[in-house]
């Protein structure tokens, strides 16, 4: 088939590679740019072409938002410029790669990756995927389905958002240590565990890389909490995944 790519567009940084999607990985070493700052759509796009020029790719895009989407809309932008709001993303990025283009949330791209090739495969019942990053993403499946946009960072923990207490940007911008943090981690771990019963916990983001250090700080609880196996190319793969199923 034609080959697929996959762009993660974060807070802080712009990546993407063509996506093996038989077997779930990068088919290259990913290129990566700084997030422009401001992050204004013509900027961010700009930055965009640029990784997949590199790649001198030609076929289906998809594009992770740090946000919500419908139809290739982005209704919030909670940790991009608000320029965002309401504008049709995918027809932007359509229109300037020259080439059919998918645009979804980031998070559900992460989950989708780690229900198909990771952490979560084979899984039934409820599954929640969380990124720990610039704020929190959730990506939920039941049976495997996924229930888009949950936007789980953004439930109310201690009178404010939950990612603004426990994300990893929230660690190192109080100056916690991994114990101080994972204690946060249980905190908002028990509030979704209530809301939403799920039978596995899935810790995705950047800081799954370091997961030794804080997963056996955290404390026992019905759900299995285990850490994401894709690691940051999650939502590359999950991109590319959905970009593949759209039909470009």
């Amino acid at each position: 088939m034609t080959a697929v790519f996959g762009v993660d567009i974060g807070g802080s940084g712009i990546k993407g590679a063509p996506v093996d999607l038989a077997r779930g990985v990068l088919a290259e070493e990913r290129r990566k740019v700084l997030t422009p700052q401001p992050s204004a759509p013509e900027a961010v796009v700009a930055a965009v072409c640029e990784v997949v020029r590199h790649f001198d790719h030609q076929g289906p895009v998809g594009l992770t938002f740090p946000g919500v989407v419908v139809d290739g809309h982005t209704r919030t932008a909670a940790n991009v410029d608000k320029g965002w709001i309401g504008l049709d993303a995918a027809g932007l990025f359509r229109q300037a790669l020259g080439m059919p283009a998918t645009v979804l949330n980031d998070a559900d791209a992460a989950g989708l990756a780690e229900l198909t090739h990771g952490a979560g495969r084979g899984e039934s019942g409820v599954v929640l995927v969380l990124t720990f990053g610039t704020g929190i993403g959730s990506a939920l499946f039941v049976d495997g389905t996924l229930v888009p946009n949950t936007e789980l960072g953004h439930l109310e923990l201690r009178g404010k958002d939950a990612e603004r207490r426990a994300s990893s940007a929230a660690k190192e911008r109080h100056g916690l240590d991994w114990e101080q943090w994972a204690g946060r981690v249980d905190e908002y771990l028990d509030l979704v565990e209530m809301l939403f019963s799920p039978g596995l916990i899935v810790i995705g983001g950047g800081v799954s890389r370091k997961h030794e250090k804080f997963l056996p700080l955290l404390k026992d609880r019905r759900a299995r909490v285990v850490p994401a196996e894709l690691r940051n190319d999650a939502g590359i793969v999950g991109a590319a995944m959905a970009a593949a199923r759209a039909g470009g």
